[in-house]
């Protein structure tokens, strides 16, 4: 009784692996691939707790995430109150992630936004799309 009852839990664990590797494969990212785009993997998934599918899975709503044009359309407007709100929310997300290429400029505009610079933030905001679609055509 107790090996069936082994067997069933095994059969289980492997058919929620089985469908973790499917939602990853869904995306077509890599660990590799991120580590390509210059992401710090190893400590992002150290975040995650060492669960490639869910660190792959949270990194693959970062290109869609709706701060990325709420922050280009509050700098056209003028409103740097908004756009640090977006600047701040997106540095979170990404340095949780440890997506450097994205985090590194997010984190230079987010700083030039808390102190209410007047600057031109065009370098920096296509940089930041820039590494965006970077990270989108790996999703």
């Amino acid at each position: 009784m107790r090996e069936d009852l082994r067997e069933d839990l095994r059969e289980d664990l492997n058919e929620d692996l089985n469908e973790d590797l499917k939602e990853v494969y869904k995306y077509m990212m890599t660990i590799e691939s991120l580590k390509e785009y210059g992401a710090n993997v190893e400590e992002g998934l150290g975040r995650c707790m060492g669960n490639d599918a869910l660190y792959l899975r949270l990194v693959a709503t970062i290109p869609s995430d709706p701060s990325f044009e709420q922050l280009k359309d509050s700098l056209a407007a003028g409103d740097l109150n908004t756009a640090f709100e977006k600047a701040h929310a997106l540095k979170g997300v990404t340095g949780n992630l440890s997506l450097t290429p994205l985090f590194d400029p997010i984190t230079k505009i987010t700083e030039h936004l808390r102190a209410k610079e007047d600057m031109d933030y065009s370098e920096l905001l296509t940089l930041i799309l820039s590494q965006r679609d970077r990270l989108k055509s790996l999703c």
